[in-house]
């Protein structure tokens, strides 16, 4: 049986370099494995600029743009508390890697695959904690209402108890997905390599120490791995409610024609449900700085694609403004180094993901106002108009039979 050595670290703390400095010194490994998966090793590793621009096609893949902006911000996040304290975030796996390359030891990437975790954490958490978390993140990125950290105690159980527990309060399910799932996951890579007679270190963050170790020391509790890496399959309630909105969309028309309050009014509802969803998708386009033609762009599709639950207006306004824009590859390495959110929102990648966001958003935000407030803008009263028009509807089915 090999020997196990496992150092819990602060992403962005000086001490945890100098604790895996000091490891790989005196432990000697044989192998160091480190909270890494492929991409991110990648990502690490790749430090040059520049490379082909990336297609649109890229950027809207999934069209989950929401998502991305919540993980640049996460990132964002933990980055800037790096800033305040000199150290670059990851600085301790990027030492442990180069001590294993001077040294020639070899390299365990343990973790999940960094879209498999992100896609479980944000479908496993519901409407309320999104919400929480974007706003959240918001506050924390724009440094409201900020309080001094202690870096180093970060790596102290006592501390990180206490955090994650107020974490699982605040967001159970994504609690699972970011913490004890991936606790389970490392432990299952970490069980084949300490079964030979080679000595492994492993370089995880703090908060996954004592989950882990608990898993090593009581193995047959780890769920199945195929548990852990399988996309969770869910109702896709876009779609529905897409539906749901075509659906109520066409009955509204049918029983305004129905109830004989005649055409002007039908025209008027439809120039409604035009510049309501247009000028709130421009508007939200505009708020993410797009490119006046990108807020035409999102303007002129929205009232389409509040109809088609398989499009969005956000789409059509972040491909224009990519052919205006023009991100390129850098883009993913400058916004993984922006030092602020006003330098982050000038990064054209970062703008046509937030463009699409927006423009979406103002979008849905239309079609719910145009169904709230319909009826007053037509000053009709929806009973009566209700009525006439089922009355007039059912004349007409009557007719046939």
């Amino acid at each position: 049986m090999g020997e196990l050595k496992i150092i819990g670290t602060a992403h962005v703390s000086q001490k945890s370099i100098d604790e895996v400095i000091a490891g790989v010194a005196e432990f000697e490994p044989d192998i160091i494995a480190v909270e890494l998966d492929p991409p991110r090793y990648a990502a690490l590793k790749q430090q040059d600029a520049g490379g082909e621009a990336p297609g649109v096609s890229d950027i809207l893949k999934g069209g989950n743009f929401t998502q991305l902006l919540v993980q640049w911000l996460l990132g964002y996040v933990q980055r800037k508390i790096g800033m305040n304290v000199g150290i670059e975030p990851g600085a301790e796996m990027k030492e442990a890697i180069r001590l294993a390359e001077e040294r020639g030891i070899r390299i365990a990437l343990i973790d999940r695959d960094i879209r498999i975790t992100l896609s479980r954490f944000w479908d496993g958490m519901t409407f309320r904690e999104k919400f929480r978390m974007i706003y959240a993140l918001a506050i924390s990125a724009t440094g409201v209402g900020g309080e001094e950290i202690d870096i180093d105690a970060l790596t102290d159980q006592d501390v990180v108890t206490l955090a994650l527990e107020e974490f699982r309060k605040f967001s159970p399910n994504g609690a699972r997905a970011l913490i004890d799932e991936r606790d389970a996951y490392l432990a299952h890579n970490l069980i084949p390599l300490v079964r030979g007679d080679q000595k492994v270190l492993a370089v995880i963050g703090a908060g996954h120490l004592k989950g882990v170790t608990q898993y090593l020391s009581e193995p047959q509790t780890l769920p199945p791995l195929r548990d852990l890496t399988k996309q969770t399959k869910r109702l896709p309630w876009g779609k529905i409610i897409g539906v749901g909105v075509l659906a109520l969309f066409i009955s509204l028309f049918i029983i305004i024609a129905c109830s004989g309050v005649g055409m002007d009014v039908l025209a008027t509802a439809f120039l409604w449900w035009i510049a309501i969803n247009g000028t709130l998708a421009a508007l939200g386009t505009i708020l993410a700085r797009g490119h006046p033609i990108s807020a035409g762009v999102a303007f002129s599709a929205a009232w389409l694609t509040s109809l088609n639950p398989l499009i969005a207006a956000g789409w059509f306004a972040a491909i224009v403004e990519a052919k205006i824009r023009k991100p390129a590859f850098s883009d993913f390495k400058a916004i993984s180094k922006a030092e602020s959110i006003t330098e982050m929102s000038t990064i054209p990648l970062f703008r046509v993901v937030l463009v699409a966001a927006l423009a979406n958003l103002g979008s849905t935000l239309g079609t719910v106002l145009y169904f709230l407030f319909i009826f007053p803008l037509l000053g009709i009263d929806p009973t009566v108009l209700i009525g006439e028009g089922v009355a007039n509807i059912w004349e007409i089915i009557s007719s046939f039979w």
